[in-house]
Parts: C-alpha cells; structure tokens; sequence
C-alpha cells in the first residue's frame, strides 16, 4: 500500500495560555480534495502553519509521500512542494503577474551580472497561466485584475514552485459566485494532476460541492471524518459544535411591529453609483430588514451613507418623524445609527489595542469625569459586554487581534450595543466565522430586534437573508429593485429583483 502524499500524525502545539492542538491527525491523498472545517478557534490555522512550516509543533511528526517532513520555515515548506495560500491575497499591484508569479525567484542570464531574463520569465508564466485558464496576458498589472483573478495569481505563484500540496485557506471569502465557480474547475483540473488540495472554508455548502473528505477539527481535536456522500451541512455541523442545532436561524418574529409607525425613514437618496434613480425605505422598530444584492450592486454603500460615512448625493431621512443630517459619523453616533462594518478588522477595529479600549472606545465620553477616563468603570463596562455577548477571552486585556473572528464580530458588535442602539446596520454580520458562533449571532440579531431595535441586515447569503429578514430590499445598480415581503421570500424572487428583472405584482 502507497503512502499517503502528505501525514500528519499526534500533532500538538500550545501557545502561551492556549492549547491549540492535542494529537491531531490528518492524511491527505495524491489528487484529493481534503476540506478541514471547525469552528473559529478549533486549530485549523495553526495546523495549517506547521504543515506550511509558519510554526513547528510542540509534538508529532510529518511525513511527505513516506518521507520525514519538517520544514524550518516557509522557504524551506515550499522547495518540498506544501504552499499555503493565505485568506488575504500577498500580491505587489505595482508588478505585472509575471513578475508576481516569480517574485524573488525570477530567472536570470548575463552570467554575474544576473540579469532578469524577462522573455523567458513571460514564457514561462504563460504556460502556468493557460493550464488555470486565464485569459489576461502576463505583462497586465495586478493592480488592474478582479480579486478572482488575483486568486489566480496566486495559484499560478504556488504551481510554479511544482507544489504538491496546495493549502487553501477561504479562498472564496472575496469571490463572486461566478469567480468561485471558475475557481473550483481549476481545484478540479489540479486534481487530476495528482495535486493534493489542503481546503480550509467556513462556507459548507461549497464544501459539499468541492471535498473529497472531510476532515472536522473541535477544540483542537479531530472531531471525526466525512467522505462522499455522507459530507452533508447537518452532519458537518454536528461535528463541529458537538451537538445538533435545532434551530440555526434564531428569529422569533412579532407581528407588534409590523403595526408601528416606522422609526426610520429615508426618501429621495441617491448613491454616487450607478442609477440616478432615488432611493426610499423605512424601518419600524423591532423588524430585522434584510438587504440583498449583487457584488457592487450599491448594497454597503446606502449603509455607509445611513452612517455618515459616505454621505450620499442627496436625500433626506427621518427618525421618529424627524428630519436628522448624517454627514459623517459623529451624527449618525449621536443618533443612535451605528453601523458594523463589512471589514471588521480594518473598518471595525484597532487590532493593537485590547478588547476594553476596543468595547469603550465610542463611549468614552460617557465614562469621563472632567475630561478624565474613570478606568473602573471602563473596565466594568468592558466586563459586562463580554459577559453578555459571551466574547471567549482570557481577559478584557487581551489584545483583541489574537481573538477568534467570531469574538473579533462580537467586540465590534459589544462597543455599539454598550450604546444602547436605536438602528443598527450589519454589513456580512457572519462573514468569515464558524457557525457556533453565527447562531450565536443570529441569537443576538432576535434579541435586540425584540427590545425594538431597527436592524438593517446587508448580506450575501442568501440562506442567512432568508432565515432571519422579516422583509428583504433587494438593490440593483446603485438604487432599489424592488421589496419582498417575508411570504414572498425566496432565492428565486430575490436574485430576480438582483439581476435587474422587474418586480413582480
């Protein structure tokens, strides 16, 4: 019998206060699709690091078609053919894709003076590229590609160093529909190559569409294996969280507010893209609206300009019958509109600083006396969120960037909620965590749209816009396509608005 391609076995690895993996096994085979899944803090990155040779386990061993395997670093991960390819792209915009294809690797001529032998480097990266199917020329800037291109370019870099074992870690958190389907015919072509496909992604049901096997990590344990047709949405889940969930989308719908007088309205706004077209909707308290729509279909842009964050071109809204000016965010804050943003970590949050400073930073002007911060009850306020949002951290000290995604959303969420929010306007709520922690999440949407907060949803899934909206808007090129009301809710009747079809009577 054949060893497999790549074996992990008795892996562990501890970090200071942290226990990150325990005896983790995994076999990955030539031409497989091994998806790994797991909650956020399960161990799936820091598995991938020490396959990668990020870091080294603490215990355990690895072996590469039979033999020993243990890389010193990434370089070294690399030139024996294990490449991982990160969430957040590492491309230079300012080269052309061949040169980001061969960064630090490019072939040379001229002897000592070690030339760039740029002809045979576009050659080269041709040939790379026509076996993804990419149409752009080598010489095209990255900076000018689609995020599913550069997902490309990246492929490409790893195929060039004659990978054996791909590491993909969400690869489609970026990606439209259509740029995950492209990807997913290159994962197949790559298999029946022999490569090995490492697949790390919170989205089962392209996990369902795409693994070969499953592998289902919990607490820094295998949790158990899935393969063919057993790999289904439920069993995954009930792998990952160690218990069924009954009931994933947590609404508790009332019928008091469809009756009340709305609580925001917006009439006559207009985008600064796409149709001229003006913009009019309201919000009642205690409804959660969703809000759906293609990629660039102006879905984040009309909740940046609810928050002051990009003021549209015109347009007048009103809360509680009242005409409010929502030039920058300091007024929607004053308000009572608080948005969380598509990008936590770059829109959402002060990475460097601690979970306290991150939960207060809004509300320090209710926490100062005489200009001065009254540090116990900022740290109390802290305290008391996490304990309400069941933010997972060792202490409201800790530094919020070493936090899990989920507990990452849940700060942001915490800083708002410690205001006491009148809107409250979620952009992808659950992008990029583990679904313990979105039904936590959904948990938390129910309850504060049954304490009579006005919750406007923005998302891309559809499941989730489905399973949690009392009334979906549906945006189309910058303006409103049409409303749908929960009975008429269905993927059918909002991708039909989405895609530009009239709304149906």
């Amino acid at each position: 019998m054949s060893s497999p391609l790549l074996d992990a076995r008795g892996i562990s690895k501890s970090f200071p206060g942290v226990r990150a993996l325990q005896s983790v096994n995994l076999r990955l085979e030539r031409g497989e699709v091994l998806a790994v899944v797991g909650e956020n803090g399960a161990g799936k990155s820091t598995l991938m690091k020490i396959l990668a040779g990020v870091e080294k386990p603490d215990a355990g061993e690895l072996h590469l078609e039979g033999a020993a395997f243990a890389p010193n670093d990434v370089a070294e991960a690399q030139r024996q053919g294990v490449v991982l390819i990160h969430q957040e792209l590492n491309l230079a915009e300012n080269l052309d894709v061949a040169g980001n294809i061969f960064l630090g690797r490019e072939p040379r001529w001229g002897g000592p003076l070690r030339l760039i032998d740029r002809r045979r480097m576009h050659s080269d990266a041709a040939a790379i590229l026509r076996r993804l199917g990419f149409e752009a020329d080598s010489r095209t800037s990255v900076g000018s590609l689609s995020i599913g291109q550069q997902q490309l370019v990246e492929i490409a870099r790893a195929l060039s160093l004659n990978s054996r074992v791909l590491i993909m870690d969400e690869p489609t958190s970026s990606l439209a529909q259509r740029e995950s389907e492209r990807l997913f015919d290159v994962i197949r072509d790559l298999r029946t190559h022999g490569i090995g496909i490492l697949y790390i992604s919170h989205r089962l049901k392209e996990v369902e569409e795409i693994a070969d096997r499953v592998e289902v990590l919990r607490d820094g344990r295998n949790a158990g294996s899935l393969e063919s047709q057993s790999i289904r949405h439920d069993a995954m889940v009930r792998l990952m969280v160690g218990r069924e969930l009954k009931q994933f989308f947590q609404r508790t719908r009332s019928s008091t507010a469809e009756n009340t007088t709305p609580l925001l309205r917006v009439s006559g706004l207009r985008l600064a893209i796409g149709s001229a077209r003006s913009i009019n909707f309201s919000l009642r308290a205690g409804e959660v609206v969703g809000l759906a729509g293609l990629m660039g279909s102006g879905r984040s842009e009309l909740g940046e300009a609810l928050c002051g964050v990009a003021p549209p071109l015109a347009g007048d809204v009103e809360l509680s019958g009242q005409r409010v000016s929502l030039r920058t965010p300091a007024d929607a804050i004053r308000y009572g509109i608080y948005l969380l943003p598509e990008d936590r970590r770059s829109q959402g949050l002060v990475l460097a600083a601690s979970v306290k400073h991150n939960i207060t930073l809004p509300s320090l002007d209710r926490l100062s006396v005489l200009g001065l911060i009254a540090r116990g009850r900022e740290t109390e306020l802290a305290k008391t969120m996490c304990g309400q949002l069941n933010v997972r951290t060792p202490s409201t000290d800790q530094t919020v960037g070493l936090l899990s995604g989920g507990n990452q959303q849940k700060v942001v969420l915490a800083k708002w909620l410690a205001r006491s929010p009148r809107v409250l306007i979620l952009d992808e709520p659950t992008r990029g965590i583990d679904v313990g922690a979105k039904t936590e999440i959904y948990g938390l949407i129910d309850r504060l749209a049954n304490q009579g907060v006005a919750i406007l949803m923005i998302s891309s899934d559809l499941e989730e816009i489905l399973g949690m909206s009392d009334r979906v808007l549906v945006m189309h090129q910058g303006t409103l396509a049409g409303e749908l009301q929960r009975e008429s809710l269905s993927e059918e009747s909002i991708m039909h608005l989405a895609t530009g079809g009239a709304a149906r009577q």
